[in-house]
């Protein structure tokens, strides 16, 4: 893989109203989510895609409404810190990394099937739409190569 740093476009000056939409899009997609859920999924979406703009962007974000560091620290390891995890939370990650990595084995069955028991109906397609949505920024920050570093969450 490379790292170059070689031209890339800037879509939020190059493609304003995409760039909005997906701003209105972000605004709207974990609305009715507990915030520190919204920020877990974004984060461990994030470390799946690799995308370091909006790791950084989201971490800080999680931190600063609260969330402590050791829980920040092991979303990567989830399944092995489980009890730092809510099980709501847990079927979210589960639902995240299934939905990122949605080439490898779909969305399997039993993986859904903790989700819609975890959530009603209202909340889980609120979850997808929040998975979903985080995977396009993520899209957007690796192939332009956002740098981090320069997301300041007050």
């Amino acid at each position: 893989m490379s790292t170059s740093t070689q031209r890339r476009v800037k879509v939020a000056s190059l493609a304003p109203d995409f760039y909005k939409a997906m701003i209105d899009l972000d605004a709207q997609s974990a609305t009715g989510l507990d915030p520190r859920l919204a920020d877990l999924v974004r984060i461990r979406a994030s470390q799946l895609n690799g995308c370091a703009y909006c790791l950084d962007m989201h971490t800080l974000d999680a931190k600063h409404a609260g969330d402590s560091e050791q829980r920040l620290h092991l979303v990567g390891a989830w399944r092995e810190a489980r009890k730092f995890y809510s099980e709501q939370e847990q079927a979210a990650l589960a639902l995240t990394e299934a939905i990122t990595l949605i080439s490898v084995d779909h969305v399997p069955d039993d993986v859904y099937a903790v989700a819609a028991a975890a959530f009603d109906d209202k909340e889980l397609a609120q979850l997808i739409g929040l998975i979903i949505t985080i995977n396009a920024w993520n899209r957007i920050g690796v192939t332009c190569r956002l740098e981090p570093g320069h997301y300041d969450p007050s």
